[in-house]
């Protein structure tokens, strides 16, 4: 290894080519971030040397660059891998082109062909046409760069074929910032501005430049170098270490990104989608799944680089172009099943799983669907398939309707696909039934029928549980009346639509003036008993705007000739000319048995986990959240309606939030100081104004973790919905 400081001058003269693998990110620099700070460097040089041409000046330092030497017949042209350090050497060919244009264009000949013979190969070297270009960039970037770079100067940038690609943006943004500053002082300037440019980014710029033999670990070198903080992720870096094997094995690596990869730099893959409380790119989400799914294993985000690696040296036992294949069709299945959760009527048994679990936010499970579905291995029978996923939804969804804590659901994902790889491929759904059965700890038990009934009969569902479980709930009910029982299809039809409807309350929240009290029932009973499931139905938005604080009569009649679901049906011909809170109850337990029929237990099945029948009541607040490492403090929130989003506030560390200098001790306090009316200010405060995260969001996560019981009111905006805020799991 030979590590040296070089010029560009120094890096680029020699006729060569710096190839850059075509597994390695796309072009990703941009104007904001390294274009404009690149350019305020090299003119700060050029102004100092401009201001005194004799003095001794120190060199600006850019970073550093890896490159591998490559075995080449003697006589032909050099060539070398670019390990790291692409984007800054692809940028500096941009800038050198670009400010030889425009030199060109003033009529600065002589820094203009000094300039040249740092972009292009001499004739003489040439066999192929790529070997006119002394840095070569990956397949992706390749048409735009050919495009910019071999266009004669001036250069017609709108002209161009490639005239939105990133690169000419960028030759276009050096171009016209060379021409400003060669102008600054008038013509009469032009000729020694050319010459101090052009020197200073010749002569007076400096990498670190790191030269491997053609047999050394570059790999290493790569992961040693970019733990330094660079923005890479997990798939990145483990992509680089596939194809860096694969190159040292003598495979096609063209072919085996093509075949094997290239999905992977698609949108859908880069998009990054929250999990846990961090954003990562959906790819890299797969890389730590795929791995649970192999070894059984809990792994964090962190560690997913390096559990890779091992797995694939010492535990794959088959060579790395069967391991990129293995991930390519895992990727095939993964995605699938995401895309299954937003499917449309008529959907399998699968895409409905995906579409509940996605609205119980259960992505830890993903691991074991993988093992389910994995094609490496022997397709697992269809009823004990259709069986693993029903366990696995009713044990999700029975601890969603208790309260139960979520904290050790990553624990326990790893330990189920552990459980599974142990037992029989072909007896999978009677492993996880099992395995399931017999968990007695709070963090990890099935809740039984009784206690399941026990809690729906008095929780006030809508204030209890997020509007979007509650939903899904309500929908899957509906399908039950509509015949689907398990496996079998119902006679009525298709499935009613998933996260379309508003829930509706059939005695409304707002019932003083159409529906007076009885003798025999209390106010406080009948706010109790209006958010308990059976006062709980699903209305479209029409509907539900049109019949909300009616009286029983019009609404009877509303849903009479306006409605078709059979949740409503039934309700009319139970309600007659009445609704009450004695017929409340009595439809609590009707809607109750269906839930335990939708998703059952083992007969005869016991939890044995006594839960105390008073819960203490938790008072949530930001405080809480920073406790538990939601939240840290100095962390700044954002207004979420349109018309104060430039307005923020900041969590101190007592848990209060600072807007414009004043502390207040509650979300809502300040967000009536940003507003300047009554708000919600758990719903109205964003954390992460790209992807709508809300302090809502952060409040149900540590109640999901900590099974505190609490109002979800307190932190859900009353109204259901609004034009700032779309219906909790809808399908996308």
């Amino acid at each position: 290894m030979d590590t040296q400081v070089r010029t560009p001058q120094a890096v680029f003269m020699q006729p060569q080519r710096l190839i850059v693998p075509l597994f390695q990110r796309p072009y990703v620099w941009n104007k904001e971030n390294q274009w404009e700070p690149l350019w305020g460097d090299v003119t700060r040089v050029a102004d100092r040397l401009l201001a005194d041409p004799t003095a001794h000046h120190q060199p600006h330092f850019l970073g550093a660059v890896v490159f591998q030497q490559l075995q080449n017949p003697v006589g032909s042209l050099q060539a070398r891998t670019v390990i790291d350090g692409q984007q800054r050497l692809t940028t500096l060919q941009i800038l050198l082109d670009a400010l030889h244009a425009e030199l060109v264009a003033a009529g600065a000949m002589q820094p203009a062909l000094r300039l040249e013979a740092l972009i292009t190969n001499p004739h003489a070297f040439c066999v192929n046409p790529e070997d006119r270009f002394k840095v070569w960039p990956t397949n992706r970037d390749r048409p735009a760069f050919n495009c910019v770079m071999g266009a004669e100067p001036p250069v017609d940038y709108e002209g161009l074929d490639h005239s939105g690609a990133r690169l000419v943006e960028a030759h276009q943004y050096f171009a016209e910032r060379a021409r400003e500053w060669l102008q600054l002082n008038g013509p009469e300037e032009v000729a020694v501005r050319s010459e101090k440019l052009e020197h200073s980014v010749r002569e007076l710029l400096q990498m670190v430049v790191i030269d491997l033999t053609a047999d050394e670990n570059a790999q290493e070198i790569f992961e040693t170098l970019n733990a330094r903080g660079a923005h890479l992720t997990a798939a990145d870096l483990i992509k680089n270490f596939i194809f860096q094997r694969l190159m040292e094995a003598g495979e096609d690596v063209e072919a085996a990104y093509e075949s094997h990869w290239k999905d992977f730099e698609t949108g859908f893959w880069e998009t990054e989608v929250s999990f846990g409380r961090l954003k990562y790119s959906r790819s890299s989400i797969l890389m730590n799944h795929w791995l649970i799914s192999r070894t059984g294993d809990e792994i964090v985000a962190r560690e997913v680089f390096s559990r890779f690696k091992r797995y694939a040296d010492h535990e794959a036992a088959v060579p790395m172009s069967d391991v990129v294949a293995e991930v390519h069709r895992a990727g095939v299945v993964y995605r699938s099943f995401i895309e299954g959760a937003s499917a449309s009527n008529p959907i399998d048994r699968l895409q409905l799983f995906a579409y509940r679990t996605s609205v119980l936010e259960s992505e830890v499970f993903k691991p074991v669907v993988l093992w389910l579905l994995d094609p490496e291995q022997d397709e697992i029978p269809q009823g004990q398939l259709l069986k693993a996923l029903e366990v696995l939804e009713s044990w999700l969804v029975r601890r969603m309707l208790v309260r139960a804590v979520t904290n050790a659901y990553n624990q326990i994902a790893a330990e189920l696909v552990t459980q599974l790889r142990k037992g029989e491929r072909e007896r999978a759904g009677d492993v996880l039934e099992g395995f399931l059965a017999g968990q007695t700890v709070n963090s990890r038990y099935w809740p039984d029928d009784e206690e399941v009934a026990q809690e729906l009969a008095n929780l006030v569902a809508y204030r209890r549980l997020r509007r979007g479980r509650l939903r899904m709930v309500l929908e899957a009910v509906e399908d039950y009346r509509r015949g689907w029982h398990g496996i079998a299809e119902g006679l009525g039809g298709e499935r009613v639509a998933r996260g379309k409807y508003h829930i509706e309350h059939v005695m409304p929240r707002k019932w003083q003036v159409n529906w007076p009290l009885s003798s025999d029932t209390s106010e406080q009973d009948r706010e109790r008993l209006l958010h308990t499931v059976g006062n709980l139905t699903l209305l479209t938005g029409k509907l539900n705007s049109k019949v909300s604080n009616s009286a029983w009569p019009s609404k009877r009649i509303a849903l009479t000739e306006h409605d078709v679901l059979k949740l409503n049906s039934d309700l009319l011909s139970s309600a007659g000319e009445t609704w009450t809170e004695q017929q409340i109850r009595t439809r609590t337990q009707s809607v109750t048995a269906a839930i335990l029929a939708i998703w059952p237990v083992p007969e005869g099945h016991k939890s044995e986990f006594s839960r105390a029948e008073d819960r203490p009541r938790e008072k949530v607040d930001v405080a809480a959240l920073l406790g538990a490492g939601l939240i840290e403090p100095g962390a700044t929130l954002w207004a979420r309606r349109k018309a104060k989003s430039d307005r923020t506030a900041t969590v101190l560390p007592d848990g209060r939030i600072d807007v414009d200098g004043t502390a207040f001790q509650t979300p809502s306090g300040a967000a009536r100081q940003i507003s300047g009316k009554s708000e919600n200010g758990w719903w109205y405060f964003l954390v992460d104004p790209a992807s709508r995260r809300s302090l809502s969001d952060l409040f149900h996560e540590y109640v999901d973790q900590t099974s505190a019981d609490v109002d979800e009111a307190e932190a859900t905006d009353d109204e259901d919905e609004d034009e700032d805020q779309p219906i909790e799991g809808a399908a996308e």
